[in-house]
């Protein structure tokens, strides 16, 4: 029984070499036509995709920098802005006082003017009034001093 085994075993090997034959064949055909150009497209796909993301990484960098420098040149302007503001707002400021000034000026002068027209005046009216004082004065001593024309003394005696 051990030939006969042995022999049936041969026969089957025998006829599985074809088959072995195949299946190496067909592995062969699956990595040479499949395989290997898979793998091949998916690193290239794998490579590509890790360039975009690192381009894309770059590029948010990229656009983070430029809104960082979009912010502090907007943060300049506003303060070119607030200080052209403020320089003008001290000129009106300027203005506004040296008017004041000017028109403190002007009516400090007008009231001088017009306190020396009214002392002026006053000293007028002074000496109008000493004058008219001193016609007064004649006058009442004239008055005084006239003389009394006394009326014929009706006889009484004590």
């Amino acid at each position: 029984m051990d030939q006969a085994l042995l022999d049936s075993l041969l026969n089957l090997f025998r006829g599985a070499i074809p088959t072995v034959i195949l299946v190496l064949f067909t592995f062969a055909a699956y990595n040479f036509l499949i395989h290997r150009p898979l793998n091949r497209v998916l690193g290239e796909r794998r490579e590509r995709t890790a360039g975009a993301l690192a381009r894309a990484q770059a590029d948010i960098a990229a656009a983070e920098a430029k809104a960082a420098e979009y912010e502090r040149r907007l943060g300049e302007a506003r303060q070119v802005v607030f200080k052209a503001q403020d320089a003008r707002r001290k000129e009106i400021m300027q203005a506004r006082d040296a008017a004041l000034a000017e028109a403190r000026q002007q009516a400090e002068k007008k009231l001088d003017q017009e306190l020396a027209v009214l002392k002026s005046e006053k000293s007028e009216a002074m000496a109008r009034l000493q004058a008219d004082i001193e016609k007064l004065a004649a006058e009442v001593i004239r008055t005084i001093l006239r003389p009394v024309t006394t009326a014929p003394a009706s006889g009484g005696g004590r």
